[in-house]
């Protein structure tokens, strides 16, 4: 028996999710309470992998540490004694009958930002999208509840889409760190190259590229519409807002003319608010529609 009682486990979980990722957090808001813990504490999980990738240790630690948390992960049962995050994580995963191969999925995925810094084409990329952030939106729906399985082919392309859409946003940041995440074919055949972008030179050239990016992503983003009414009604507006959001963060980018170098662009505090409040008031005529 865990040292941590379940609801403190919970709670531990949300404090981590409303600290490090505000967006997600009010997203979460709009599900119901059971449904709202399980994904704190994914998150939670989610965070401890980023935390790892992102610290100042050097790669051999990173992947030390990656490696003794998949280890934990497996042996959850016994992990959960002294943790908080692995007491949540073991209670959703048993309620919501998650596959536990989607974070062995995570964590290969995390590994591979420590491991490998360029991608030849977008087949490698994919994968690695698939790793990072699709294997995360079936982990969700799981927790949402769908009616068909086609679900899931819907959410592995809106975390496609999601994760497209951080690459542009990051591209500043990630080749700073030398991590370079646009296919090197799709820079060559628009004949611009890892140096100009290294130097952050915005050209003609760039623009064509990151239109072709920034395209891709929205066809993901269109067909990945498709889930909303396969998801459970009292999960919908959650799904709703985390695509709307992050296709936003897309137009923003195309809007700013993918000028991603001298800005980061973010969607404003009062548009974020009223995107919110439409789904709230949709999320309660749901569940008007749900008792009745």
């Amino acid at each position: 028996m865990s040292k941590y009682n379940i609801k403190y486990a919970y709670k531990h979980c949300e404090e981590i999710t409303k600290t490090n990722a505000k967006n997600f957090y009010f997203a979460f808001k709009l599900l119901p309470e059971a449904k709202r813990l399980a994904i704190y504490a994914t998150y939670a999980f989610c965070r401890i992998c980023d935390d790892i990738v992102d610290c100042s240790d050097n790669n051999q630690s990173k992947l030390y540490k990656l490696q003794k948390l998949e280890s934990s992960f497996h042996n959850i049962e016994t992990e959960k004694l002294h943790d908080p995050i692995f007491t949540a994580l073991d209670d959703a995963i048993s309620k919501f009958n998650i596959p536990k191969h989607y974070y062995s999925e995570l964590i290969s995925g995390v590994k591979s930002d420590i491991t490998k810094n360029r991608f030849n084409n977008f087949d490698e990329l994919s994968k690695y999208c698939y790793q990072v952030a699709s294997v995360i939106g079936l982990i969700c729906i799981e927790i949402f509840g769908y009616k068909d399985s086609i679900a899931k082919k819907y959410a592995i392309e809106l975390g496609y889409a999601m994760q497209i859409t951080n690459i542009l946003r990051d591209l500043k940041e990630d080749s700073k760190m030398d991590r370079i995440y646009i296919p090197l074919d799709e820079i060559k055949q628009f004949n611009y190259s890892e140096f100009e972008l290294k130097k952050f030179l915005k050209n003609k050239n760039f623009n064509l590229l990151m239109k072709f990016q920034a395209d891709r992503a929205q066809k993901y983003y269109t067909k990945s519409k498709n889930l909303f009414p396969l998801i459970n009604k009292d999960s919908q507006a959650c799904t709703e807002l985390m695509h709307g959001t992050y296709n936003r963060i897309l137009d923003l980018i195309i809007e700013h003319n993918f000028n991603v170098f001298d800005q980061r662009i973010k969607i404003r505090k009062t548009e974020k608010i009223i995107i919110f409040l439409k789904l709230w008031t949709k999320n309660i005529k749901n569940k008007i529609m749900i008792y009745l």
